[in-house]
């Protein structure tokens, strides 16, 4: 079970499988991890499990430590609370990431976006394409359209409680990297693009 691993000077932090989307250019389609680690579990990590892990860790090294494995990290919302309170008392210097789908109000049917303030210090929202219709084509989420609603919401309350705010974008054919970048510019958070299999 990988629950913590390592690429370039980032530490991952790997919480979940599941997620509420099916998109058709995740990595999951195609392998069964990244970097050399296996990435899918037979049961989810405990906090305790997670705080192990980042115990055997020299936390201070990396540059950042990410939330993102194979699956949705928000869907476990109150163990990425619980690990990031654990590393902003024991490592306040370290930088937390958090890369989500941007569905996790739909998810819990509520604002969870109080909750990270003060705990992550950035987040990277999958907005992948630029309006509900072609987000779903693409992304199948369990929400169906309302999931771009959604993640526009979710974005426009995350720039209440985290200093940095990132949507992104997949560079392949059908987007509009044009439209996605507008729309970034109307909600004031940067935005970038990445390739098909591009970690953000």
């Amino acid at each position: 079970m990988t629950i913590a691993y390592q690429i370039g000077d980032r530490l991952y932090l790997n919480l979940t499988n599941q997620c509420s989307n099916d998109c058709k250019f995740c990595i999951r389609r195609f392998q069964a991890g990244v970097g050399g680690y296996e990435l899918w579990f037979d049961q989810e990590p405990t906090v305790e499990e997670i705080i192990a892990e980042l115990n055997k860790e020299d936390i201070d090294h990396y540059q950042e430590v990410v939330y993102c494995g194979y699956g949705e990290p928000l869907i476990r919302v109150d163990v990425l609370v619980e690990t990031s309170k654990f590393l902003k008392e024991n490592y306040p210097e370290v930088k937390i990431r958090l890369n989500t789908n941007g569905q996790a109000n739909l998810i819990h049917q509520e604002n969870i976006a109080p909750r990270l303030e003060g705990l992550i210090d950035i987040i990277s929202i999958s907005l992948n394409t630029a309006d509900a219709r072609s987000y779903q084509e693409l992304c199948e989420s369990e929400f169906g359209e309302e999931a771009f609603v959604g993640i526009i919401e979710f974005i426009k309350e995350s720039k209440k409680f985290i200093p940095k705010v990132i949507v992104s974008v997949v560079d392949q054919a059908g987007v509009d990297v044009a439209a996605a970048r507008k729309i970034a510019e109307e909600l004031e958070v940067e935005f970038r693009v990445r390739s098909f299999s591009e970690d953000e």
